[in-house]
């Protein structure tokens, strides 16, 4: 078998990021483009497809206590650093945080929608002293596809796509997966602690202290591991991440496929489900890999950015057959639980970054769970259930469409309601 396949699917598609994944390429595209101008501008104009401003709108921006793509700009050109990518504005502290107040305050900062069909894309134009630069992101968070200062071009790659929502193909499928990590030698999913970790730690601090809608503070209720069911457990455990990072909590995550709250929620459920359940090292990375792989291979036909909510369609669908085969199940049952989550949570909708997608992870990843215990009871919706096909890989498609066509005009709808508040 080709284990590097796997291993780099997971290496490029796993990466440390602060702050939502949205606004924060809007702040790498601006740290890029001030970098190229070589000053502090004088004005900065963004233009953006309408899915980066519907998650951009109402997530906390680190350190801020603010929301808005205008403070995560301001503080790109007071702080950022493109080099870290994800990771842009890691070097900020207080005295950067003050600054971009003051500098988001002077309303030099516009932003407005791109007539685009793609669902990811940034256009960062920044002005000083007579001059013009500018840096454009297209269809993965990190890709600067342009960057030019004044009439000079000085970078230009073409980006590739299947569809204006699909994300890079990885050639993947579930068979292959479950072949993968039940053969692979452990030591090559070492890396997957490190995820584990960083993700572990913004748990925690979210269970501390309140964070947005407190849904994992809340849901733990004070109780130990052993007080709860699987559950309540992991769902309190995994949501209490989320509402750290989505209130502007200071800690990275480790993002998958371009998500943050799709790292959490494809990480931390099947951590938490292997503490609750007595499982061992191996038994817990070869999982931790099965939910990566999982969701990486979803979100391949979906793309970066959807309608559709990406942690209930991806990464808690990659949770389910995780949690399903730390269960004691083998691909039959790791399908069955794929196929009962896309029957039970596929038209759980993304109305952007906010508070409430801990409410949201909560709930799908009861769902996975609930999924996944069904399953190995050899209970599976059929080709008979809505848009479930006869097997999973189909299923998965049709999952896709009703993302990437199906729902076209949903995202339009959310937006408008957005703006007019």
């Amino acid at each position: 078998m080709d284990y590097q396949k796997y291993l780099e699917a997971m290496r490029r598609e796993i990466k440390p990021a602060l702050g939502c994944t949205e606004p924060i390429a809007v702040a790498l595209a601006v740290a890029k483009a001030r970098e190229t101008l070589g000053c502090m501008p004088e004005k900065i104009e963004l233009q953006v497809s309408r899915n980066i401003l519907k998650n951009a709108m109402g997530v906390g921006i680190p350190g801020t206590g603010m929301v808005g793509l205008e403070i995560a700009s301001a503080l790109s050109c007071v702080a950022g650093h493109s080099g870290y990518g994800l990771e842009v504005l890691s070097g900020a502290g207080p005295a950067d945080y003050q600054k971009a107040r003051e500098y988001a305050a002077q309303g030099v900062i516009s932003v407005g929608t791109k007539d685009t069909e793609k669902k990811l894309y940034i256009e960062a134009h920044v002005f000083a002293q007579g001059h013009e630069a500018v840096c454009i992101i297209e269809d993965a968070h990190t890709s600067i596809t342009h960057v030019q200062l004044d009439d000079q071009v000085l970078e230009h790659h073409t980006s590739q796509t299947l569809h204006p929502g699909a994300s890079a193909a990885h050639d993947l499928n579930v068979e292959g997966i479950y072949g993968f990590v039940t053969t692979v030698p452990a030591q090559e999913l070492e890396f997957l602690c490190d995820v584990i970790a960083m993700n572990d730690a913004i748990a925690q601090e979210g269970l501390s202290h309140d964070y947005g809608m407190r849904v994992g503070k809340v849901l733990m209720g004070g109780r130990t591991m052993e007080e709860m069911t699987l559950s309540e457990y992991v769902c309190a455990y995994a949501s209490a991440a989320a509402d750290a990072r989505m209130a502007g909590c200071t800690l990275p995550v480790m993002s998958t496929a371009g998500s943050g709250n799709q790292g959490i929620s494809a990480s931390l459920p099947v951590a938490a489900a292997a503490r609750k359940l007595g499982a061992d090292k191996e038994q817990m990375l070869r999982a931790e890999a099965l939910s990566q792989l999982i969701t990486i291979h979803i979100k391949s036909h979906i793309g970066k950015l959807s309608p559709l909510c990406g942690c209930a369609i991806a990464s808690s669908i990659g949770s389910s057959g995780a949690i399903a085969y730390l269960l004691g199940g083998g691909l039959r049952e790791i399908l069955f639980a794929i196929q009962n989550m896309i029957a039970d949570i596929s038209g759980l909708i993304c109305d952007g970054a906010k508070s409430g997608c801990a409410l949201k992870i909560a709930s799908s990843l009861a769902s996975a769970i609930q999924c996944a215990q069904l399953a190995l009871a050899g209970v599976s919706a059929t080709h008979l259930d809505g848009i479930i096909a006869d097997d999973a890989e189909e299923s998965i498609r049709n999952l896709a469409n009703l993302g990437s066509e199906g729902m076209n005009q949903t995202d339009h709808v959310i937006l408008d309601m957005m703006i007019s508040k």
